[in-house]
């Protein structure tokens, strides 16, 4: 009864997306007012997220029944967004989006799933040198094509997403037999390390979908393969070790947790290089994890990103112990750190064919290149491919190796873009609480939970 009251409420009172830009000089000002409920915050930066908009500042309230925020947002040349038909589906998406019922999370399964465009196989296990290629090479031997992928590493884990067809219909494999095989050998890699426990993929009935039928966004998926691999654990009892790849230089995140007793929220502020997605990370991050923000302040300024979330358990609650809040330090910096682009990135732009990404990897391995992170994908029967590399101990690539591998693919195939390990530092500065007008710091136990102490 209670479900379907709430769903009369929201029918009754449709989401209200107001595009604005004559406030602000620099950026588009949207600002979005709905019936409130879990998850959809999330969903609307998703929105914005999936439309590549840069958001720039936002102003987050939800307290009570009625979802009130405002996002400044750039297009990813840091313009102004101003074509009517960009600004009219951006209001659309964000309307049909929050009539949705989120699922409080996404499928926990791991494996192969099915539709009729492509089978989408998921994977999750222990990182180590040459894992994807031999992945390539195993469904470039299944007669697969991988037509898109994502990839991430971090903290000695790996998971992906990956979306193949049959290489002779260019459409999804529905054959049990050759799917049971295709999970085997999968599996056998990734067992490879002799970590069991780490290895994780399972197969799904054909026609099966993620959270209950709705498609899950890719990037959260990932998210929740790497928390359910507990990519968040600190290896040694240290310092997460994730963000030393590469050598890079890029500004660690900070992040510090403090209780504000008489109002019962829990304040997270963070301090982190900006980076596209990176509230869509955030936000994706204590969804899943079962927390609510009902106040919050981002704001990004030279290269970095400021955010500050008054968040409670989703039943209410302040977060209660201390053992809690490192969890969710941990899981924040993980979420964070997860997509942040490590070594050298290159970029292949070249005619698709069968066996491309396993032919690319392979150079890949055979020259000593680690994979940190990759993005795949195919279009009009060409490819678009993004690789961030290091060497095999996480260090800067050899620029003598990265010639001698254009030499081999082409040297208008693969071009070298930038290099993450080569930003300036960002200068020092104290983390702050910008959203210190609506709550006094007085009210706020002084005790912190903070990263990196």
């Amino acid at each position: 009864m209670d479900d379907e009251y709430a769903k009369l409420i929201r029918r009754m009172n449709p989401p209200r997306v107001v595009i604005d830009n004559k406030t602000c000089e620099d950026a588009t000002v949207i600002q979005v007012d709905s019936v409130n409920k879990h998850g959809i915050l999330l969903e609307v930066v998703q929105v914005l997220t999936d439309m590549n908009l840069v958001i720039t500042k936002a102003y987050i309230s939800s307290d009570g029944g009625w979802f009130m925020d405002v996002f400044n947002a750039v297009d990813h040349e840091g313009k102004k967004i101003k074509d009517k038909d960009v600004m009219d589906n951006i209001k659309r998406r964000i309307e049909n989006s929050a009539n949705f019922a989120l699922s409080l999370r996404g499928s926990s399964t791991v494996g192969v799933k099915h539709s009729e465009e492509h089978t989408s196989i998921e994977l999750a296990g222990t990182d180590r040198p040459g894992l994807l290629s031999e992945v390539c090479a195993v469904l470039s031997t299944l007669d697969c094509n991988v037509t898109n992928a994502e990839i991430w590493t971090h903290n000695s884990r790996a998971a992906a997403v990956v979306h193949v067809t049959d290489d002779s219909t260019g459409s999804a494999i529905d054959d049990p037999g050759r799917l049971a095989t295709m999970k085997k050998m999968l599996c056998n890699i990734l067992k490879g390390n002799g970590d069991l426990n780490a290895a994780k993929m399972t197969l799904s009935p054909p026609g099966g979908s993620s959270g209950g039928g709705r498609v899950v966004n890719r990037g959260r998926r990932l998210h929740q393969i790497m928390f359910a691999n507990r990519d968040y654990d600190r290896v040694g009892g240290g310092v997460n070790g994730s963000m030393k790849g590469g050598g890079g230089r890029a500004l660690r995140p900070e992040i510090s947790i403090m209780n504000c007793s008489d109002r019962d929220y829990t304040v997270v502020t963070m301090r982190s290089t900006d980076r596209p997605k990176l509230l869509f990370d955030i936000v994706c991050t204590l969804t899943d994890m079962q927390y609510v923000v009902y106040h919050g302040v981002v704001h990004t300024m030279r290269k970095e990103a400021y955010q500050e979330f008054y968040i409670r358990h989703v039943d209410g609650l302040p977060i209660g112990s201390e053992a809690e809040q490192e969890r969710i330090v941990h899981c924040l910096e993980a979420a964070i750190e997860r997509r942040a682009s490590q070594g050298l990135e290159l970029e292949l732009c070249t005619e698709d064919r069968s066996g491309l990404l396993a032919d690319i990897t392979r150079i890949f391995r055979e020259n000593s290149l680690c994979i940190r992170r990759a993005e795949i994908s195919t279009k009009a029967g060409k490819a678009k491919d993004t690789f961030y590399v290091t060497d095999a101990s996480g260090s800067p690539v050899d620029p003598r190796i990265i010639d001698s591998i254009r030499g081999q693919i082409g040297q208008s195939a693969l071009q070298v873009k930038h290099d993450k390990d080569l930003l300036p530092e960002s200068p020092e500065t104290k983390v702050g609480y910008l959203f210190s007008y609506f709550f006094k710091a007085r009210t706020c136990q002084t005790k912190l939970i903070q990263s990196y102490s």
